[in-house]
């Protein structure tokens, strides 16, 4: 991999809390920042599509969310994305041709101490340069498809779908 495109979508892993009330928006991108902190052996760019928690994604947003995955001309692209609809937003890319599309995100910002953003997007680096051609989740350390996956909200954790 020499070059990786980087979709951002808002999420947990870009919130910022205001107060003890939780009150928060989605923030800017975490993710080129965090890519070059580690300085990183290839190139990448950020490419913002959406700041929104995903519960409040719509179709219309899994539409622009894919045709910007559409439009790269690069094969391996890593989305950040809200934890709660991601596996619904990784169905909606099946298909996309020439492409390895890896979805992670974090269970807790990547601005708390202890986040899981840093480990979930190296997994997630890892994994665009190792899959063949498909949608995939990096989520609690594992590789998953889709189609088979589910988030467990009770467990705060991604698990095999039943």
């Amino acid at each position: 991999m020499q070059h990786l495109t980087v979709i951002t979508t808002g999420g947990t892993i870009d919130k910022v809390y205001f107060d003890a009330k939780s009150d928060y928006q989605v923030g800017a991108p975490q993710i080129g920042a965090i890519l070059a902190q580690l300085e990183v052996a290839f190139e990448f760019e950020v490419v913002p599509v959406l700041r929104k928690d995903s519960l409040d994604l719509t179709d219309a947003d899994r539409a622009a969310i894919r045709a910007a995955v559409e439009g790269q001309p690069h094969r391996h692209v890593l989305i950040t994305h809200g934890t709660d609809s991601m596996v619904d937003t990784a169905r909606a890319l099946a298909g996309i041709a020439g492409k390895t599309i890896v979805l992670t995100g974090a269970l807790n910002p990547a601005r708390f101490q202890g986040s899981d953003a840093v480990f979930n997007i190296g997994c997630a680096v890892g994994a665009v340069q190792t899959l063949g051609e498909g949608v995939w989740i990096a989520m609690n350390g594992r590789i998953w498809d889709p189609r088979g996956v589910r988030k467990n909200r009770a467990a705060n954790r991604f698990e095999a779908a039943d």
